[in-house]
């Protein structure tokens, strides 16, 4: 079997795992050391909005930054996304999907009990099971989900975080745990379920 064919046969495998494929750029985010992205994402976080408080902000970003290494570390991942997907969805690791990585960040921060910043879950692709990405997103006290920005520890691979505002997001189109319900509140009625 040639490389190609390979390759090939290895990515149409990995989307089926119900992460879509990660974007071809990559956020600045991920470059330099994790003191250097937890500073970025902390500017990131207080530019949501005058309300969001600084230390809320640097403790956010430093849980972001830093608990999906661990957790990385912990799950054995150790490949590009969609390759870890693929040993995930053959039992050859226990977790490691992009709801692995949202379920745990959003517990990590669900449990600092924020007063200036709200957590929501975004949804993309959720109407093709075999392309969805979910991930956390998080904004000013009160605000939308799309007037957030994304933390998707999933999409550079091992960990890294990747992180850029929702509206902004040059792979992914998202929408709110709300809008998937309602869709598939619609699609069962349709079907008489």
């Amino acid at each position: 079997m040639t490389r190609r064919r390979v390759a090939l046969g290895l990515a149409a495998l990995g989307l089926s795992a119900g992460c879509g494929a990660p974007a071809p750029q990559m956020s600045f985010a991920e470059t330099g050391n994790s003191e250097a992205r937890i500073a970025a994402l902390t500017r990131a976080l207080l530019a949501l909005g005058p309300e969001v408080d600084a230390q809320e902000a640097g403790r956010t970003a430093r849980i972001a930054v830093l608990r999906p290494l661990d957790w990385a570390e912990e799950w054995q991942v150790v490949d590009p996304p969609l390759k870890h997907n693929f040993k995930v969805i053959h039992g050859l690791r226990e977790k490691g999907l992009c709801r692995d990585w949202t379920n745990a960040l959003y517990a990590a921060l669900h449990a600092e009990r924020l007063r200036t910043i709200d957590l929501h879950v975004g949804f993309s692709n959720a109407r093709n099971v075999r392309l969805e990405h979910v991930s956390v997103v998080v904004s000013a006290r009160g605000r939308p989900m799309e007037a957030g920005l994304l933390l998707d520890p999933w999409r550079i691979g091992q960990g890294r975080l990747w992180f850029g505002r929702v509206t902004e997001d040059p792979r992914y189109e998202w929408e709110t745990l709300e809008a998937v319900r309602a869709w598939q509140a619609r699609q069962k009625a349709r079907l008489g379920l």
